[in-house]
């Protein structure tokens, strides 16, 4: 599918205006809109071809940049150490109730966009995972795909580090599928197991898998990519999303019967 890639807007939030990336299919149509929220560094090459491949799929992809207070609009930053050590600071920085606002201003945007069909889902990476995760507790959220969301078992997102993601699980109504790398240092057994059993003490639909890898094993840039799982990922992304927000199996209209078509 031909698609129409990054087109910006910035979005009006509570903390000012955020510079949003659009990935959405050329032809004409309503399509479902999927929030995309990036890692620490925002949206890089990675995070655009990851668009790219949803809107491609038929998805209006839409991917804020998380840290628009901290950083000039068009920021993507380096996956070297200094780009580490500058979005763990920024996240850390960040409101938590900025982090909310803004999830809610852009599923408004997608939801009230003439490309979008209204029927909408997220999806995250690293910390993403974790913003996708709160962005599911908007009730009009139908699906959501969290990759090795960090900080939800430490409850250390935005500023303060005392986040409230666990107590709020309840609050998820959609379906949720929940990727993790065993040997991810950033989010260990222990915490895995402690958001397991909140997901599925709340009653929450989830589905959960875990892949003999590394943290950003998805990341189609660096050592610890695995094409392979990444692969997989993204099959089961691209089901759950066409299954929650599809329109279901609409056939076009026949003609009545003894219809004529004129001049033919």
């Amino acid at each position: 599918m031909i698609i129409k890639d990054d087109e910006a807007v910035d979005i009006q939030t509570p903390t000012g205006p955020m510079r949003t990336h659009f990935f959405r299919p050329a032809a004409q149509g309503r399509y479902p809109g999927l929030t995309l929220f990036s890692e620490i560094f925002q949206v890089t090459g990675p995070i655009r071809r990851t668009a790219a491949m949803l809107a491609g799929h038929g998805f209006v992809a839409a991917v804020p940049e998380i840290f628009h207070e901290l950083e000039p609009a068009g920021t993507a930053l380096a996956y070297d150490e200094a780009g580490v050590v500058r979005g763990n600071r920024h996240k850390t920085t960040k409101e938590l109730a900025s982090f909310d606002s803004d999830a809610r201003a852009v599923l408004d945007y997608l939801k009230a966009s003439p490309h979008c069909s209204g029927k909408l889902g997220v999806m995250g990476i690293c910390v993403g995972g974790h913003l996708a995760f709160r962005a599911a507790m908007n009730p009009e959220v139908l699906a959501g795909t969290c990759c090795y969301a960090t900080d939800i078992h430490k409850r250390s997102l935005g500023k303060g580090m005392h986040d409230n993601s666990l107590d709020r699980v309840g609050e998820i109504t959609g379906e949720m599928l929940m990727i993790w790398g065993r040997q991810d240092p950033h989010v260990p057994r222990e915490g895995r197991a402690l958001i397991y059993n909140a997901l599925a003490d709340a009653g929450v639909h989830f589905q959960w898998h875990e892949f003999n890898a590394a943290h950003a094993f998805i990341r189609d840039e660096g050592p610890r990519y695995d094409p392979a799982a990444a692969r997989i990922c993204y099959g089961m992304a691209l089901e759950l999303f066409k299954r929650r927000l599809g329109e279901g199996d609409l056939r076009a209209e026949r003609p009545a019967a003894g219809a004529s078509e004129a001049g033919h």
